[in-house]
């Protein structure tokens, strides 16, 4: 994305963001689902409370 730092003007920044994103080329199709790379949690034991 183009670099707005310069740009004070918040209606005008948003303007060169836009124009940007609709400049770009789409992100391609996600291959593994979201959270593939999240860390796991391990499940308790079924009898066993959490204290």
């Amino acid at each position: 994305m183009a670099n707005t730092k310069a740009i004070t003007d918040t209606a005008e920044r948003k303007a060169v963001k836009r124009a940007a994103r609709k400049k770009a080329a789409p992100k391609p199709k996600r291959t593994t689902p979201r959270g593939a790379n999240k860390q796991k949690v391990k499940k308790l034991a079924k009898a066993v409370g959490k204290r």
